[in-house]
């Protein structure tokens, strides 16, 4: 028997969240929040009204209940808006999530600007992938596409 055969592989490195730089973590996990209908780690959650909130200031956690995979949100001192598609300030990582037809892309888009999302480019009208990508309020880009 070869060795190759008899060891074990060792783990490899789990994906566990995506982090976003930002300088309003609250503004910005609220904004995904209702985006992907996700829930605050335990411990995450808002403050009530007028109470301080150092979480908000610091490192927020997303994540749907049952799944171990995040998203989550680092406060920084400042961060350059991405200028895509203009390459001046690279977008550096961008999120792709799918919708199963036009109708609910439609319905999708609606609730992006309604959050307050920019739409950035509309591919709408290709007729093998229609997807409009959107900045959220930090200038972070991400798309949402039939697939």
């Amino acid at each position: 028997m070869s060795e190759s055969s008899t060891t074990t592989p060792a783990p490899v490195p789990r994906i566990r969240q995506v982090v976003l730089d930002t300088t309003d973590a609250r503004r910005l996990a609220e904004f995904y929040r209702q985006f992907f209908d996700l829930e605050y780690r335990r411990g995450d959650e808002p403050p009530p009204p007028g109470e301080p909130d150092p979480n908000g200031a610091d490192w927020l956690v997303l994540h749907r209940p049952g799944e171990d995979f995040g998203l989550a949100f680092q406060q920084v001192e400042s961060l350059p808006r991405s200028t895509w598609p203009d390459a001046a300030v690279p977008q550096q990582l961008h999120l792709d999530t799918t919708v199963p037809d036009v109708a609910t892309l439609d319905a999708q888009h609606e609730r992006a600007l309604a959050l307050g999302a920019t739409l950035l480019l509309d591919r709408t009208d290709d007729p093998d992938e229609p997807l409009r990508v959107y900045a959220d309020a930090d200038g972070h880009p991400f798309c949402v596409f039939v697939g």
